[in-house]
């Protein structure tokens, strides 16, 4: 009777991480930071480099969003191939969509 009840109670053998809220308080913390620096960021000037770096600190905040509160961490290896996939197709539209905004100007010389 154990059994089945050990079974039923993890569905069928699968297991379930249990996050401590310890990990989850970090994590927001770390989102703050990031955020403070985002805005400490965009009062210094650094020419081209201005949206680089406030598009690699989005890029950071994002993967720990994706991984920690979405649970993509503890996940089967089947989302974490969705999740790259659809990473892998957002950059691939990204470079798609630069690269006939930058040759637009190629046409008019």
């Amino acid at each position: 009777m154990s059994e089945h009840t050990s079974q039923t109670a993890n569905h069928g053998g699968h297991e379930h991480h249990v996050t401590p809220p310890i990990v989850y308080v970090a994590i927001f913390i770390t989102l703050l930071v990031f955020t403070a620096l985002t805005v400490g960021a965009s009062y210094v000037e650094m020419g081209v480099w201005n949206p680089v770096v406030a598009i690699a600190i989005g890029v950071v905040k994002a993967t720990l969003v994706v991984l920690f509160f979405m649970g993509v961490k503890y996940s089967t290896k089947l989302t974490k191939l969705t999740v790259g996939a659809g990473v892998f197709m957002f950059i691939v539209l990204i470079s798609m969509t630069l690269a006939d905004y930058i040759s637009r100007a190629w046409g008019r010389w």
